[in-house]
């Protein structure tokens, strides 16, 4: 049985509609040094447990989504739009 991730704009849907981008990080100032740009673009934690993900609805309404999700279960606690994760985040 696939894993079903809960869209929140088409429903519970499979994972394979889904491509994962990577640690949900919030972006540089576009002035800051290049030591803080080289971490964001080049550095990331891989840890075990509670951790936010982009993922992009490949296959289905083509939004971007910040999944979080358990490392070592593979549980999924909770899907909202990566536009509502940005506003947050400022």
């Amino acid at each position: 049985m696939a894993s079903l991730i809960p869209c929140p704009h088409c429903g519970r849907r499979p994972k394979e509609e889904f491509t994962i981008k990577g640690e949900a990080l919030a972006r540089p100032a576009a002035d800051a040094s290049w030591e803080i740009w080289f971490d964001y673009v080049y550095l990331r934690d891989n840890p075990r447990g509670a951790y936010k993900e982009y993922w992009h609805h490949t296959s289905g309404c083509r939004r971007w989504l910040v999944v979080s999700r358990d490392t070592a279960t593979h549980e999924i606690e909770g899907v909202h739009d990566a536009a509502a994760h940005k506003e947050a985040a400022e």
